[in-house]
């Protein structure tokens, strides 16, 4: 039997996380957490809500607005400051399970999930291809930060088939089974979908970003209860796509030439493709044999539907809000 609220059972402390930070976190009523594992569309949405909030108005960059508060590299006082001084309505960046992440009643959460596969190939992308200096940071903001808890995280294999046995065999945690050396990604999903029937929890997928980003994004502001007006749509849209996002860091990057690259190839990498269904090129049948096991070790069928399908795999009469589901 599911509880009727979640409840905190786990703590997560690495060398990137530290969930006892959000004790410090004090919410508002009209708060907004966006919590993804990763790699599955958490700086899209981000921009979506950004963009929901601030409707054409100027504002600072993404980066300078939505805080991600359980990550080790700055410290918390500093960072809920920032945050306490925000006017503006608030969007809070997450990486954590539900099971270790404080619930508010009065906050809303989007979830945002993807095919796991998926994430693979993206989070490959993204872990083997650190400049030097990228490693540098990495490695002085969390590795060789006071405070980390367990082992330092290794350096990105030479094989991508080497970091798919790593990353689908075992947990960083032990109470996981995948996601190293970072978090678990289905157990991420697991522990939201036992509560999708709350009313200020969303799922996004995606998967239906991709295909009906307009969609997705009236749904976001109907769910946020924010006023979207039909004919700032093509212009949002613009603003959102994935080209636009990619050369709008670029040029910041450019703007900032004395800044370390962290990656090779900058937001060209950290934008990367975007696309679905490439781990079908790079992944044997007995590796994807592999997900296959571990998924259905770990979620339940229609949790599995959904993650790797989106809002398609609940049929039509079921896509809205989950609200054909019980209590578990």
């Amino acid at each position: 039997m599911t509880h009727l609220l979640p409840t905190l059972t786990r703590t997560y402390q690495n060398h990137i996380l530290d969930s006892t930070r959000w004790n410090c976190y004090q919410p508002r009523p009209d708060d907004i957490v966006i919590a993804t594992s990763y790699k599955s569309g958490t700086t899209w949405t981000q921009e979506i809500v950004r963009q929901l909030i601030f409707q054409g108005q100027a504002a600072p960059p993404r980066s300078e607005l939505s805080f991600w508060l359980e990550v080790r590299w700055s410290p918390i006082d500093e960072r809920i400051g920032k945050l306490e001084s925000q006017q503006h309505r608030r969007f809070i960046k997450s990486h954590l399970p539900l099971d270790g992440l404080p619930f508010f009643p009065q906050v809303q959460y989007i979830v945002v999930g993807r095919d796991p596969r998926d994430v693979f190939m993206s989070l490959w992308n993204h872990h083997s291809n650190y400049t030097q200096a990228g490693w540098d940071l990495f490695t002085s903001y969390f590795n060789d930060t006071p405070g980390r808890e367990g082992q330092r995280c290794p350096l990105p294999p030479d094989d991508i088939h080497t970091f798919w046995r790593e990353w689908i065999g075992q947990g960083w945690f032990p109470w996981e089974s995948e996601g190293y050396p970072y978090w678990g990604n289905l157990h991420h999903t697991k522990s939201w979908w036992a509560y999708r029937h709350l009313p200020n929890i969303l799922f996004v997928h995606y998967n239906d970003l991709s295909s009906n980003l307009a969609g997705e994004v009236k749904r976001i502001a109907d769910f946020l209860g924010i006023a979207l007006a039909e004919e700032s749509l093509p212009a949002l849209m613009q603003a959102l796509s994935l080209d636009a996002m990619r050369e709008k860091q670029v040029h910041i990057d450019n703007a900032n030439p004395d800044r370390p690259s962290v990656w090779k190839d900058g937001a060209r990498t950290f934008f990367f493709k975007g696309t679905n269904g490439r781990w079908k090129e790079v992944l044997s049948a007995a590796e994807v044999q592999m997900y296959e096991e571990k998924a259905a070790q770990v979620l339940t069928p229609d949790c599995r539907a959904w993650l790797e399908q989106g809002r398609v795999a609940l049929g039509p009469e079921k896509s809205d809000f989950f609200r054909e589901v019980e209590l578990l």
